[in-house]
């Protein structure tokens, strides 16, 4: 979920809102052979074996309550009650049952958010029958269609779904396999027997209650696609236990939600563990209404955002730091909106990425000129493997980068490695592995059958385990320099952006086997370019300079790229974060160019003064 740098806050004096967390409390055991285990002393409560027992459950207790809606073409909202969805899911998974699908023969839903999307992933579920969300970009964003074809060729679908048959047209024709079953919303492609979606429904009866009673903790619910260091997506097994276990771990943490339904706005996509996994999930298992956003935090997407606040108002608001961002300057323009946004907002929670000191503050000063309070925020840190809930901050130690503890039911041992300490855990959340990469599999877990998460922590303060651990980069990120410096370059990373905060949006480190660090700039999207935004760049590069510790965090040159990363060559993943070896690989020559002498024109260079030690 959330990685983040050592930014230090200095928290306003105005009293929290009260909301009812669990404890953030660790149990810790150094072993001889150097490694630190830590677990939660407060062990996980039962949970149930299938989270689509939720479904059943609030539609006999609540069946009236809103589970989704979204807002249509004409504005208004179209909703559907719990015990409406129920009934159109068993519809659905009926009809699923005569598509010959299995587990070789899954379901691809190509298209993002949408009721019908949510409505045949809880089919699937019901039936049986792994589904996998793809994220759209790669049938509509990409040019080849490269990772597509591998997701599919991996899955080998039985039924594939798209909401647009036009707008998924191409990926369609090239990918879909000839014995597939074909399913639209609207615009069924010309040259493909399609069923449209509102008409794929059959007669519940016993073939689905004997497909129901077979679904079990280990029943693989869903495959996610997230790509890997080489840019070829992995699919991550989902089980029913990882998706139940998981929202207990989120339900002990955020205990609020046993006191009330949790009512959420939503763009996260659902290919993604966040979106689809653990805000989906949180509100099928406490009983909440999932308000679809169509909005995106872009400058044309953040408006819908603002329209669709005007008429929801969240108890709980997830998001990542670009989203937070992009909302404040309408929130603070706005009162009515303000006032409707922290009307009955219990909790802020982000994570995709560290959200910088400014925003931070941003929404602190916000809330408390809005209703006189603080709203908690909480981040953390996960993986698609891991559900993905695994760390959770308190609202105690407000700093970007931290990541707090292990939730109840995880277990977690860190291993030195490379002069650091690599996460590595075990619990009931935890994947079994990947779809048909037997390879991949092994190579994800120890000797001891740890998942390796890759990514180091650190403990806050060594003395006191309790105050937490801290993000300490990925471990395969890590480089030397030519002098046998090792840069770590996650907590390098936030720091860079937060100094460069609000200009750039992301930033990959240059300098294995070289004598100094240098930087490859993704500029933020709304940040205006030209000579006064080079000036500034030039500026804050000679200040961090002169303000580094050592060899190991002295970035003196850096290239503004003009080109935004590609789908196609992997160097942005499906969640939106940057791979960084792809990068490298793809952009070799800005590479070289750094370390031309004299440097070239597009290269900045830090002020003089800050090569010195």
């Amino acid at each position: 979920m959330a990685e983040a740098g050592a930014q230090v806050r200095m928290p306003s004096s105005a009293p929290f809102r009260p909301v009812r967390l669990g404890p953030n409390e660790a149990v810790v055991e150094r072993r001889a052979d150097g490694a630190i285990l830590v677990r939660s002393p407060y062990p996980l409560p039962e949970y149930p074996g299938r989270l689509i027992d939720r479904l059943d459950h609030w539609a006999e207790l609540t069946p009236d309550a809103i589970f989704i809606a979204e807002r249509e073409p004409g504005g208004a909202w179209r909703a559907l009650t719990y015990a409406e969805t129920r009934r159109e899911a068993r519809a659905i998974a009926a009809a699923l049952l005569g598509c010959n699908l299995s587990a070789e023969r899954p379901v691809a839903i190509l298209s993002g958010n949408d009721i019908e999307h949510a409505l045949l992933g809880l089919a699937c579920m019901y039936a049986g029958v792994p589904y996998a969300p793809i994220s759209p970009a790669y049938s509509i964003v990409s040019q080849d269609l490269a990772k597509l074809r591998h997701v599919i060729g991996k899955l080998t679908p039985g039924l594939v779904f798209a909401g647009d048959g036009n707008a998924f047209a191409r990926a369609i024709e090239a990918t879909t396999p000839p014995d597939a079953t074909l399913v639209v919303t609207r615009n069924p492609p010309a040259r493909r027997g399609t069923i449209l979606f509102h008409e794929f429904r059959g007669t519940p009866g016993p073939a689905l209650e004997a497909a129901h009673a077979g679904v079990g903790p280990d029943t693989v619910a869903k495959l996610l696609f997230t790509s890997g260091s080489t840019g070829l997506p992995k699919g991550v097994i989902n089980t029913q236990r990882m998706l139940s276990s998981n929202q207990v771990m989120i339900r002990e943490t955020m205990q609020f939600l046993q006191d009330e339904p949790p009512v959420i706005l939503d763009w996260l996509p659902w290919n993604h563990t966040f979106g689809g996994n653990h805000d989906v999930g949180l509100v099928l298992f406490n009983g909440g209404s999932f308000y679809i956003d169509a909005g995106k935090p872009t400058p044309a997407g953040i408006g819908e955002t603002v329209r669709n606040l005007r008429d929801i108002a969240p108890t709980i608001y997830f998001n990542v730091p670009k989203g937070f961002e992009s909302l404040i300057p309408y929130l603070d323009a706005d009162r009515a909106l303000a006032e409707k946004f922290f009307s009955r907002l219990r909790l802020n929670f982000y994570a995709a990425a560290g959200l910088p000191q400014h925003i931070w503050d941003a929404l602190d000063d916000l809330a408390v000129r809005t209703t006189g309070e603080r709203i908690v925020m909480l981040s953390g840190l996960g993986a698609t493997e891991t559900s993905p809930f695994a760390f959770v901050c308190g609202p105690d130690n407000p700093r970007s980068g931290y990541v707090g503890l292990p939730c109840a039911g995880l277990d977690v041992k860190l291993t030195p490695v490379a002069g650091k300490l690599e996460a590595r855990l075990k619990g009931p959340n935890i994947t079994p592995g990947y779809w048909r990469e037997p390879e991949l599999t092994r190579l994800a877990f120890d000797e001891e059958g740890w998942y390796r998460l890759g990514d180091a922590l650190k403990f806050l303060d060594e003395r006191d385990p309790q105050k937490g651990l801290f993000f300490d980069g990925r471990i395969n990120e890590d480089f030397k320099l030519s002098s046998g410096t090792w840069v770590s370059v996650g907590p390098l990373r936030q720091d860079f952006i937060a100094h460069f905060a609000p200009y750039v949006r992301d930033v990959v480190f240059t300098g294995a086997n070289r004598d100094t660090i240098g930087a490859l700039i993704f500029l933020d999207p709304d940040a205006n370019r030209g000579p006064a935004l080079q000036r500034e760049l030039a500026r804050r590069l000679g200040s961090l300079a002169r303000g580094a510790r050592g060899s190991s965090t002295r970035i003196v040159r850096a290239i503004v790229l003009e080109e935004q990363p590609s789908v196609d060559s992997g160097e942005i993943t499906d969640k939106g974060s940057i791979n960084q070896k792809a990068v490298l690989t793809r952009r070799a020559a800005l590479v070289d160019a750094l370390y031309t002498e004299p440097p070239p024109s597009n290269v900045i260079v830090a002020s003089e003064g800050a090569a010195g030690e």
